[in-house]
């Protein structure tokens, strides 16, 4: 089956042409970084309005790299949720309008299920059963993978997730947007061990994660330099980030030794924007090798919002059967243990 796979949720337009026997025949990205530099965030309206001007363009340019005339795609998958409502209707209904016209059947994507799956594209992938660590702007979640569409959520953020957390102390540090890139590249310049935060909930039992906590700390700490000195020198701020994000990795670290030592398994999935993080992927490495764990995780193209994940996602429920019917589906919000489990 050869599936075109379409993704919209956030500042991203990802187009991808994965087919089920040859593999991922060819994918495109374009990001809105640049244009939502300008306001310091995502602006949901001008992402929309972004969508509409590239998906049509992405789609050509993916077709023709993929040498896929249209007659040879069996089915269109989109992100149909979580994300932002306006993106998701741009990109479903793009999907949903192809897919009618080719005659072909169109099915909504889980966002984070796409992400979960992402490491499927790679040469060395996964078994079933596994745990996944989703690590991104808008999730921090471990979840129980038993199959596709067989999730059960072990723990999740009980306010900002990682990715959040890390945008917001990188913009108190006055760094650009994306801030989490940035603060992980300021952080090796930091002195390790001069600032120290709190690692949350590690001193209780459980699975869940807080990372506001740590979030208001790095703001303490900042405001106890000024105080201190007026003007804090570019080193304290890397000496900031680089304390904020040991904290950070030292919680999600000790998070999955638990879920993996709760569950018995040894596979652990590390995916979602934050899962680029050199330095996690370090430290999860290290782990890995001193416990016999194995750890997957996709390349770093794959670990943002891409189509080549929505493709690959869509086409395993397209292969089981599960389509939409001609509605166009986009939910802001959408548990990923809801969904439909695929034989």
């Amino acid at each position: 089956m050869r599936v075109l796979g379409i993704e919209t949720s956030c500042d991203e337009t990802g187009v991808a042409v994965f087919d089920s026997d040859r593999g991922l025949l060819a994918h495109c990205l374009h990001s809105q970084v640049a244009m939502h530099a300008e306001y310091g965030g995502v602006v949901p309206e001008l992402a929309s309005r972004d969508h509409i001007k590239k998906a049509l363009p992405l789609i050509r340019r993916v077709l023709q790299e993929a040498a896929c005339p249209v007659e040879t795609i069996d089915g269109v998958a989109y992100t149909a949720g979580p994300g932002l409502l306006g993106a998701l209707l741009v990109g479903g209904c793009v999907a949903r309008s192809l897919a009618f016209a080719w005659g072909v059947p169109a099915v909504g994507v889980h966002h984070m299920e796409a992400h979960l799956l992402a490491p499927m594209l790679e040469p060395e992938r996964p078994v079933f059963p596994f745990v996944a660590l989703l690590v991104s702007g808008g999730h921090t979640q471990l979840v129980l993978v038993e199959g596709i569409g067989a999730y059960r959520i072990l723990g999740e953020s009980l306010d900002d997730a990682a990715g959040e957390a890390f945008d917001k102390v990188a913009k108190m540090l006055g760094l650009g947007y994306p801030g989490g890139p940035q603060l992980a590249a300021l952080a090796a310049d930091g002195v390790p061990g001069r600032i120290d935060f709190p690692r949350p909930m590690t001193n209780r039992p459980g699975l869940d994660f807080s990372f506001s906590g740590l979030k208001t700390a790095a703001a303490n700490a900042l405001r106890g330099l000024q105080q201190a000195g007026g003007v804090i020198a570019p080193q304290c701020k890397a000496d900031i980030a680089h304390g904020f994000q040991q904290a950070v990795i030292d919680t999600l670290l000790i998070k999955c030794r638990r879920a993996l030592q709760s569950t018995g398994l040894t596979q652990l999935v590390l995916a979602g924007g934050v899962s680029a993080n050199r330095e996690l992927r370090e430290r999860l490495r290290d782990e890995a090798q001193a416990r016999g764990w194995r750890v997957f995780y996709p390349r770093a193209e794959f670990c943002t919002d891409n189509g080549a994940m929505v493709a690959f996602a869509g086409c395993q429920r397209l292969l089981a059967g599960q389509h939409d019917d001609l509605a166009v589906r986009a939910q802001a919000r959408w548990p990923i243990d809801t969904l439909e489990p695929v034989a």
